[in-house]
């Protein structure tokens, strides 16, 4: 799934066209993958009503209900993957195609997985699972005064979800590209059920090449903070840059501050910089802890989360660890294996 792409010709108020009928795209769909028609999905979205638009970091996704699979779903209006209007139906309805079969063969309980797609005329529209809880950025940095904190259990749990996540991908090898606490949206139930959403299906590389100075220089603005020195730098990507962003999402989790935080009175915007002096000694650690948690968390835990978020953070790619590593770590630091641990403040 992109994570910064321009959805298809809709804005806010602004209903899509009716199809053209008949399109042979259709038949050459992956067997897993379900296909739906406009009218079905403009039906299931209340001809996409403003009011089924999902808040989040991704446009154009409306909340709508499908009868003929009884389940409420995400209806992502797609842009048609390339940048250069030159580019021939054909050759768009082939890439279009092709993400498609790559996206329906990414199927993990920590992604958002594809349902289907609509490939009616102009058209291309992917259906995905629906997240009702909004994403971890929301529920970390703008909580509702009605739904209590995350604890820290639930935060370990989380990050431990992430990390099996990215796992997945870079087993298939699949690179992330850019991870951030609005990329994981948090599901019903106890512990959440992480998934992470707008996955990219890109391997290692340059995220923009020479003509795309301006989209460049626009992501550069929209993530600061939250990529490794060598993707903001020279854009570069890698399972190694994948780690970085973890690292990112995990001092967020245990701290409560965002990637970047202009506003923050007298005190460093980004949090890396602002956490990294402070993981050398146990009072630092003290500091970095959010407040909201009221002291309560586990010493050890703490000091473990903190090293782990520590080597993900290094500048030098290869002094950070691989993402099974991580898994490892991370699942014992998951509330679900430590549940009757007693808990307490650091020492």
């Amino acid at each position: 799934m992109e994570a910064c792409i321009p959805c298809l010709g809709v804005r806010k108020g602004r209903v899509p066209p009716p199809p053209v009928a008949g399109d042979p795209l259709n038949r050459n769909v992956p067997a897993a993958a379900r296909t739906f028609s406009f009218e079905e999905l403009s039906a299931a979205t209340r001809n996409f009503r403003d009011e089924n638009l999902v808040a989040g970091s991704e446009p154009c996704v409306y909340r709508g209900r499908l009868k003929s699979v009884n389940q409420v779903v995400a209806v992502k209006l797609q842009h048609l993957v390339d940048r250069n209007n030159n580019v021939s139906t054909e050759q768009r309805n082939s890439e279009f195609l092709a993400r498609v079969v790559m996206l329906n063969d990414l199927r993990h309980p920590k992604l958002v997985n594809l349902i289907g797609f609509c490939a009616d005329g102009n058209h291309r529209i992917l259906v995905h699972e629906y997240v009702p809880l909004g994403s971890l950025e929301d529920r970390l940095h703008d909580p509702s005064p009605e739904k209590p904190r995350l604890d820290w259990s639930t935060r370990m749990n989380i990050a431990a979800g992430v990390a099996r996540g990215l796992q997945y991908l870079h087993d298939k090898g699949v690179v992330y590209r850019c991870l951030r606490s609005s990329d994981v949206l948090l599901g019903d139930g106890e512990g959440y059920h992480p998934k992470l959403s707008q996955y990219e299906l890109a391997k290692a590389g340059r995220l923009f090449d020479d003509s795309e100075a301006q989209e460049a220089r626009e992501f550069q603005i929209r993530t600061i903070g939250a990529l490794a020195p060598e993707t903001t730098m020279a854009a570069q990507v890698s399972m190694a840059s994948d780690v970085y962003c973890f690292g990112v999402v995990l001092l967020e989790l245990i701290t409560g501050r965002r990637a970047f935080s202009p506003r923050a009175a007298e005190e460093e915007p980004l949090l890396v910089t602002w956490a990294q002096p402070l993981l050398k000694y146990r009072a630092g650690m003290r500091r970095m802890v959010d407040p909201a948690l009221q002291g309560r968390y586990p010493s050890k835990d703490l000091e473990m989360a903190l090293a782990v978020a520590f080597m993900c953070v290094q500048q030098e790619p290869a002094m950070r660890p691989p993402i099974g590593d991580l898994v490892k770590v991370m699942s014992l630091l998951a509330y679900d294996n430590r549940a009757e641990e007693p808990r307490g403040h650091l020492s």
